[in-house]
């Protein structure tokens, strides 16, 4: 069993940056991923990341924002968050698969991390 533990959530104002990170508890060879989750909302995917960091991908509203990256050596994904806007205020979860083929769905994903909170002040 993996587990997965994010950190770095906070409260900041529209316009900032913060970054979040997980770390996961062994080494992860698949798609790592971030979905969030607004209150009263469904779980929604973010971004993804293969093994090799060479192929990535995010969900249009975070495009040019957010970037993700991960360290393998480290077992840690991270997620850098720029130019934050009120609507990006959810609980950030991370997410691990033991394939290099898994898309958007959380369904599609092995692990979970516990969640962080995210928010955004206007």
């Amino acid at each position: 069993q993996v587990q997965l533990v994010e950190s770095g959530g906070g409260l900041v104002q529209a316009g900032g940056s913060l970054r979040v990170s997980c770390a996961a508890s062994r080494r992860i060879s698949g798609i790592m991923a971030w979905f969030r989750q607004a209150p009263g909302k469904e779980r929604e995917f973010v971004a993804r990341i293969s093994w090799s960091s060479a192929s990535t991908y995010y969900t249009g509203s975070v495009k040019g924002r957010f970037t993700i990256s991960r360290d393998n050596a480290l077992s840690t994904a991270y997620l850098q968050m720029n130019n934050l806007k009120p609507e990006d205020t959810a609980v950030y979860y991370c997410a691990a698969s033991k394939s290099e083929y898994s898309g958007n769905s959380p369904g599609q994903y092995d692990y979970w991390g516990q969640g962080t909170q995210v928010t955004v002040s206007s």
